[in-house]
């Protein structure tokens, strides 16, 4: 039992992008519930610290530098929680600011992380999956300091002059990302359409350099394994 338990550890601890992920993919899933009472704000609230404190790992795994997370990191926290505690909107701003660069920062260690050999391990394939979902919370988080800084930035079918929830901001965030553009949510303001731009861009350039990269060396992968 004790064996398994330690291999299962080391098992672990090789793959920081795939909790990184999973946790990300489950956040998805339970932010719905979380949203609308108080009690679910205050999870939100340590999910968000659980996220942070993986994507602090991850960069830790990566050839980045972890004081710059760390920078990033550790003020978003503390101003979360001080929002949360004094219901304080603009302090709110400024850690969704900081969040959005810490995870910018995290992908672009994830992205360098993937690049930086000529072989794909199922980690850098993790990486792969954690790298969109921390692009797609990086821009979300930048939809919301948008969103308070020029009210009125997005409408939406539903109550279109109300500010856009968390959800609603996240949604928008994959359609963009992904290029599908099935969102319901609309961006109105100069500044809030120059970010969806700017996503949409990241979103390209991602499938066209990274993605295609490791796809390319899994199928030479393959291919030399054959001829042997």
């Amino acid at each position: 039992m004790g064996m398994t338990w330690l291999r299962w550890l080391v098992t672990a601890r090789r793959h920081p992008s795939a909790w990184l992920l999973v946790v990300q993919l489950l956040g998805v899933l339970l932010y719905p519930l979380m949203e609308d009472t108080p009690g679910g704000r205050a999870v939100f609230g340590a999910f968000g610290i659980l996220v942070l404190a993986l994507a602090l790992w991850v960069v830790n795994r990566s050839p980045s530098r972890l004081w710059i997370a760390l920078a990033l990191a550790l003020p978003a926290t503390v101003l979360s929680l001080l929002a949360a505690a004094f219901e304080n909107a603009a302090l709110g701003v400024f850690a969704h600011l900081l969040e959005s660069g810490l995870y910018f920062y995290t992908a672009s260690s994830l992205i360098a992380y993937m690049l930086q050999d000529h072989q794909v391990t199922s980690d850098e394939l993790f990486a792969a999956g954690a790298t969109f979902t921390l692009l797609a919370w990086a821009f979300a988080f930048a939809f919301s300091v948008c969103q308070q800084w020029y009210p009125g930035s997005f409408i939406a079918a539903v109550a279109p002059h109300e500010p856009r929830t968390w959800m609603e901001l996240l949604f928008l965030s994959f359609s963009v990302l992904s290029g599908v553009g099935l969102s319901d949510i609309v961006p109105v303001h100069a500044e809030a359409r120059a970010l969806v731009m700017l996503e949409q861009f990241a979103g390209v350039m991602y499938i066209a350099l990274v993605v295609s990269r490791l796809i390319g060396l899994t199928t030479l992968r393959m291919g030399m394994r054959k001829d042997d």
